[in-house]
């Protein structure tokens, strides 16, 4: 028995005979609820060329797995330029973004991104996070003491955000008291990926950068005259086959590790808040084992994924779906979010089910790209998860909460809660 199809929201339109989407991803019904346009698109097939981005998308499930892990398709452009997506052809005032982002090893492929991340990925092994869930817990713990007491307040800056940057601030051996800085640096250079950015959100951006390399520049020279056991530490000191991260290579790898440590996982506890106190009843349920806080911070991480656009460019002439023909440079979109909701791969993909069987979300993507602070995002996540729901069991929505108008990036704006 087929489910049937959902009605086309009044936001978009769709050219079924060419595959032609246009919808704006600023329109405040799709930001706030994606899941509604994707479950109309899937049932036109999950391939589409989106007008407002200029390029082929993929929702299947199956399609951005495969197509995550084609290695005929990649992050480095092959024009050379760090990021294409830019407002006119002129780059001079992205000086310093564009050279945080030539040496980053989420841009490059191999064999720059191979040495880079082999080095990187040391730090970021189960076994070697797994030692963090101890400071994990006792950090959930410290901040959940510091909640406000019968009042509502928003639990995004009290317990969300300040929870991943503290652990990769300790981990990469940054001083904790730049906490709020970072998180000021990362929001200005991220919001470099989102759709319509503007001259202004660039030359934010690219401040933004110049000051977060200028900062480790100089914190990398105080580490190299006394070294500790921290991650910073480490990458200065590291050799593999003989080859020491240069400069520039360190200073991006430590920005990308600070960025990508925090940005998508405050996005993911705010989701996952959400979506657990929307289930009603008591949430320690969800936390009960540490197999069924695993397996709930999984469906969490399916149900309402943190990051929904992730690019790749063609390296060759490639026939990526019957009747899509890219050429070498050409840009396409694989949606994560859409994938996690196919019905072709999930059962009823709309709901919450933390004991589903076909668990396999593209969350952290897949292929040589795989998000390198996985283990960490989830020792994070189903600890501070099981904290704080195992303190106050009793926490409500105080009221329903809005999604930032950053689709890419789908978080909440607030998360305003009672205790």
């Amino acid at each position: 028995m087929h489910a049937s199809v959902p009605p086309m929201p009044p936001y978009l339109s769709f050219n079924a005979a060419a595959r032609r989407l246009r919808l704006d991803p600023h329109e405040p019904g799709f930001h706030q609820d994606p899941y509604e346009a994707y479950a109309w698109l899937h049932a036109q097939g999950s391939t589409f060329y989106w007008e407002d981005f200029g390029y082929w998308c993929f929702g299947g499930y199956d399609d951005v797995n495969r197509l995550l892990r084609d290695r005929r398709l990649g992050r480095q452009n092959p024009a050379g330029v760090p990021d294409s997506r830019g407002v006119g052809t002129d780059r001079s005032h992205l000086e310093s973004f564009d050279a945080i982002e030539a040496n980053s090893m989420l841009e490059l492929e191999p064999p720059v991104h191979t040495r880079l991340r082999t080095l990187v990925n040391r730090a970021f092994v189960s076994r070697q996070v797994e030692r963090l869930r101890p400071r994990v817990e006792a950090l959930a713990n410290e901040l959940v003491d510091g909640f406000p007491r019968g009042e509502e307040f928003d639990l995004l800056p009290a317990f969300a955000a300040p929870l991943p940057i503290t652990i990769i601030a300790e981990m990469l051996g940054v001083p904790l008291d730049m906490g709020p800085q970072l998180l000021d640096w990362s929001h200005r250079m991220v919001e470099m990926y989102t759709h319509g950015r503007t001259r202004e959100t660039e030359e934010t951006a690219n401040r933004a950068a110049r000051e977060f390399a200028d900062f480790l520049r100089g914190y990398v020279a105080e580490r190299r005259k006394s070294p500790g056991d921290d991650l910073l530490s480490l990458l200065i000191a590291a050799r593999d086959d003989g080859q020491r991260l240069s400069e520039d290579e360190l200073v991006s790898s430590a920005i990308l590790l600070l960025n990508a440590g925090h940005e998508a996982t405050v996005h993911q506890a705010g989701n996952a808040v959400r979506a657990i106190l929307m289930q009603g009843g008591d949430p320690r349920r969800f936390f009960a084992t540490p197999e069924t806080s695993a397996a709930t911070v999984e469906e969490c991480l399916r149900h309402d994924a943190p990051l929904h656009l992730f690019t790749r460019y063609a390296y060759e002439t490639i026939e990526v779906a019957p009747g899509v023909i890219l050429k070498a440079g050409e840009t396409i979109g694989l949606l994560l979010g859409m994938a996690n909701r196919d019905p072709k791969a999930f059962v009823a993909p709309d709901e919450f089910l933390p004991d589903r069987t076909d668990q396999k979300n593209v969350s952290f993507g897949a292929g040589i790209h795989f998000c390198i602070g996985a283990p960490l995002a989830r020792i994070e996540l189903q600890t501070a998860l099981s904290v704080l729901f195992d303190r106050l069991p009793g926490l409500a929505l105080a009221e329903a909460p809005d999604y930032r108008d950053s689709w890419h990036f789908h978080g909440l704006d607030r998360l305003r809660v009672r205790a």
